[in-house]
């Protein structure tokens, strides 16, 4: 979708007003901000904008990045710039990477200024017709069916009890497996929400009981939109 819908026109302007930034992808990130100059023109050429990405979580038995790889990153706020963080999806530090980077920040003594465009997790609440006044993010739930299971059962008690919304993501293209998990798992009265695509073209949120889904389940037409899962225990 073009950039100006989804962004709004102050985050556009204050974006296009830095020439430092700290991102998950820098190609990705030249290509946003591409978009931006095409809206609101850029303070300094794009060629000549300092992207930065930041460190990758460890795999394959590599150590995590420390702190001084994190401080390493804000010596342009350091030094008196202002410094843009760009996630791949969604809002920084909420359920995207950024937040040790913000720590460090905090800890330098630096002031943080959120810009939030549309973020996925409050659009998805605001359209389920759930429980908007006490909700939790569950983040992702664990992969191995048994422990997924456990982790559903716990959580919906948490919701029976507490009249609490839980809120869960996942990988794309684990989407529908997790949708079959939650059907399985999620008592027959409990009204389970997803929300696909929003924002994009096609993008849809639909609230059922686990009864209704389980008579016809949410299909995933393109298993690269991320979705969003939302349950309220009856």
């Amino acid at each position: 979708s073009p950039v100006d819908d989804a962004v709004p026109a102050g985050v556009l302007r204050r974006a296009a007003a830095l020439s430092h930034w700290v991102v998950e992808d820098a190609k990705t990130a030249r290509a946003f901000l591409k978009r931006v100059g095409a809206v609101c023109p850029l303070a300094v050429p794009l060629q000549s904008i300092d992207i930065r990405e930041m460190p990758r979580p460890p795999k394959d038995g590599r150590a995590a990045p420390d702190d001084a790889q994190w401080h390493a990153l804000l010596a342009p706020a350091l030094a008196g710039a202002d410094l843009g963080v760009l996630s791949e999806a969604g809002l920084p530090c909420v359920a995207d990477p950024g937040a040790r980077l913000v720590a460090a920040a905090q800890a330098a003594g630096l002031t943080v200024v959120p810009l939030a465009g549309a973020t996925s997790l409050m659009l998805a609440l605001a359209a389920s017709g759930l429980q908007g006044q006490s909700f939790a993010f569950a983040g992702y739930l664990p992969t191995e069916p048994r422990e997924r299971a456990a982790r559903i059962r716990e959580l919906e008690a948490r919701s029976r009890h507490e009249g609490q919304t839980q809120i869960a993501i996942e990988t794309p293209y684990r989407n529908a497996a997790l949708v079959a998990a939650l059907m399985d798992s999620l008592q027959p009265d409990t009204r389970l929400s997803v929300a696909c695509g929003l924002t994009l073209p096609g993008g849809w949120c639909r609230t059922r009981t686990v009864k209704q889904w389980r008579q016809a389940p949410p299909a995933f037409d393109d298993r690269r939109l991320p979705a969003v899962f939302l349950w309220l225990a009856a």
